[in-house]
């Protein structure tokens, strides 16, 4: 491919030595260029607009930032007094400008780009600044002349810059309203050797119903340029769809490509044009986000609350505080039902306000972001053995610290019940339950008030069984009456809690290792050591000082020695079944479907509860590995144990934040998004089904 300098040069010598077909070349300028400035002074210390005017001869143009398949941008060379300076050009949205079998993008008639130039803050007042500039431009119409010039302009330095006149105000009102504005949507791109996909989610864009929409990449070779571009629209935003350029057609080019910036330039039923500048994250190819509506977003989300109350480190937190709820008046089970929903509602709305700032901040991060962190996976194990301490008898909370009671037949006050949702949800965070990933995927596409309020319905799911307890008598009387079984009952209760610690200190030996877990295993013996010295105290009433002694350094050589847990080189997630496996790269994906081989991808991580159920129940499974193995399919394991951003890519493009994602890509055609919970009926189906529908697609 010849460079784009050659280009010039030729384009160049031909239009030198080449007569037009109507009529020969003249000799006189295709654009007349100039200065001008949006106030005749400037402030010290201030800043003041400055834009190149091109006025271009009819049937002429000049260039974009992104020329298109030929041409050349407009350049400024700045010559500044010392201390001044100039940003770069601010460009307008451009024309399709077809030439032949060719697509240029660009301006006709005239065109103003816009620069910003700041003065130093010791500028004197009264002195005249002398502003120059060297511009070139490449005009075209059936041929092509490189033009040059260079413009002058004078600044007064005045602390009380006056305002534009009339006419230039217009101008440069005309001027900024060409300018694209920033797009607070989220947008995402996908390619592969022919096709370009590009989604911006918005509901409100959506219901825009734009006549047309066209978009303008800033950087070549991205698209073909002179391809149609079709979209359509949805609930939930719209979808472009094109030809691939020669810089995304490969699998190896799209692995390696970054965020895709551009223009979104959406024409309106009135013929009227707004333009969205857009940053693009790019996704595996082939690949767009789901749509949702915040209706029913909102609904799973309140369902996957509802079902988080399930999980086996949950559960046993709630149930001993159910049984004392129930044994509580009705005015006291009510107000601790509430501060209960309240520490739930809060400790999401906290974890979501995080998840969503970094998100916005550019970190690649999801549902459980939290356990992708060594020290947190630890500090959260240590919580867990201490709650099974609790309940095995070894101290007993403060009837006002953490709502438990020091006795079962005793309840726990409003203050303990507020910390019992913030324990609850504290447990729950790395879960993830059914309808509950696609609820995440739309929050964090969304602006922050509905993201928050997706946030919220979770939490009220989860909020709900509790809070039902407290304010109905019917299901307080389901609740076994009292008795010492009860203390059997919360004794056996602990060893769920072990078992979670368990899990924990195994989810650390992939993140840390070894060493991680040796810091771990010393770091519970302090903390064991230091709550057996507390409950002493309890239960004899004597030797506090010493007690509270042993306290500080049990608690100290805990902490020191999680200091020493550090980020060791992550260890890939080991399926429990016997599926040969590969790890997952969307370049890993891109060359098994250029092969036609069906894919399956695992997102996967060694923290998630319904994950490893799944590689347990159905993945390991010998008729299961019998239909990989028959039906000749790949098996990618993208593992999100630490923190992986072409994972978040590939859960981002099937709008998911957390794990398990389950997909399997036929040897033709989109993928298939398979239920949460596995069975073997499930892939067996989803694999006959996928196949057939690629099948009768095929030419």
């Amino acid at each position: 491919m010849m460079s784009r300098a050659a280009l010039i040069i030729v384009l160049g010598l031909f239009a030198a030595v080449a007569p037009l077909r109507a009529q020969p070349i003249d000799n006189q300028p295709k654009v007349h260029a100039s200065l001008i400035a949006e106030s005749p002074s400037v402030a010290p210390g201030g800043q003041v607009t400055v834009a190149l005017q091109e006025i271009i001869r009819e049937r002429w143009h000049t260039y974009w930032r992104n020329p298109g398949d030929s041409g050349e941008p407009t350049t400024i060379t700045w010559h500044l007094p010392p201390g001044w300076k100039a940003s770069g050009i601010e460009w307008p949205y451009p024309k399709r400008l077809p030439v032949g079998p060719l697509m240029d993008f660009g301006y006709e008639n005239e065109v103003a780009l816009l620069s910003t130039v700041s003065t130093p803050a010791d500028a004197k007042p009264g002195d005249i600044a002398h502003i120059k500039a060297h511009v070139m431009w490449l005009v075209c119409a059936e041929v092509c002349i490189p033009e040059e010039t260079d413009l002058a302009l004078d600044l007064k330095i005045d602390a009380t810059a006056p305002t534009a006149d009339a006419a230039t105000a217009e101008f440069f009102a005309k001027a900024r309203a060409r300018l694209p504005n920033a797009s607070p949507w989220p947008a995402s791109y996908s390619a592969d050797a022919d096709t370009f996909i590009l989604k911006v989610q918005s509901a409100g864009l959506a219901k825009a119903n734009p006549r047309d929409v066209f978009f303008y990449p800033n950087r070549d070779g991205a698209i073909a340029n002179p391809a149609p571009q079709k979209f359509e629209t949805s609930k939930n935003g719209i979808t472009l769809t094109t030809k691939s350029g020669w810089k995304l057609a490969s699998a190896d080019a799209h692995a390696k490509a970054g965020p895709l910036d551009g223009v979104l330039v959406l024409t309106n039923a009135d013929g009227s044009d707004e333009a969205l500048e857009i940053s693009a994250k790019p996704v595996p190819a082939g690949l767009v986000g789901a749509d949702l509506g915040f209706g029913v977003a909102l609904l799973f989300a309140f369902l996957g609350g509802l079902i988080l109350n399930l999980m086996p480190c949950v559960l046993p937190v709630l149930s001993i505080k159910a049984l004392a709820l129930a044994r509580a008046k009705p005015e006291t089970a009510h107000r601790e039902a509430l501060a209960y929903g309240v520490g739930v509602v809060l400790s999401f709305a906290a974890l979501g306000g995080l998840l969503i700032a970094l998100r916005a901040g550019g970190e690649a991060v999801g549902w459980g972001f939290q356990l992708q962190e060594p020290f947190v996976v630890a500090a959260f194990a240590l919580l867990i053995f201490a709650v099974g301490l609790n309940f095995s008898g070894v101290f007993e909370f403060g009837e006002h610290f953490a709502g438990v009671g020091h006795k079962l037949t005793r309840h726990g006050g409003w203050i303990g019940s507020f910390f019992t949702g913030v324990l609850a949800v504290a447990v729950a965070a790395p879960c993830t339950a059914p309808f509950m990933g696609a609820a995440m995927g739309f929050a964090l596409t969304q602006p922050a008030a509905l993201a928050l309020g997706v946030f919220i319905a979770l939490s009220l799911g989860f909020a709900a069984p509790f809070v039902a307890i407290g304010f109905t008598p019917q299901l307080k009387r389901l609740i076994p009456k009292p008795g010492s079984w009860m203390a059997t009952l919360r004794q056996a209760l602990a060893f769920p809690m072990y078992a979670t610690a368990i899990w924990l200190a195994w989810v650390l030996s992939l993140e840390a290792g070894l060493d991680g877990v040796v810091a771990l295993l010393g770091a519970a013996l302090a903390l064991a050591f230091a709550l057996w010295a507390y409950g002493a105290t309890q239960i004899t009433g004597r030797g506090r000082v010493l007690a509270w002694m042993a306290v500080v350094l049990g608690l100290a050589g805990m902490f020191a020695l999680l200091t020493m847990i550090h980020s060791g080189k992550p260890a890939t997630t080991q399926m429990l079944g016997v599926l040969p496996s590969e790890p997952y790269s969307a370049a890993k994906l891109a060359s098994l479907r250029a092969e036609g081989r069906p894919v399956f991808v695992n997102a996967t991580a060694a923290w998630c509860i319904t994950c490893l159920v799944n590689e347990r129940v159905a993945l390991s499974q010998d008729s299961v590995r019998d239909i990989f193995a028959r039906k000749n399919v790949a098996y990618l394991v993208a593992d999100w144990t630490r923190r992986d951003a072409e994972v978040t890519n590939l859960l981002t493009a099937h709008g998911r934040t957390g794990v398990p994602l389950y997909l399997y890509f036929p040897p033709r055609g989109e993928a298939v998004v398979m239920p949460q919970i596995l069975t073997e009926s499930a892939i067996r189906s989803t694999f006959e089904n996928a196949n057939d529908a690629s099948k009768e697609t095929e030419p």
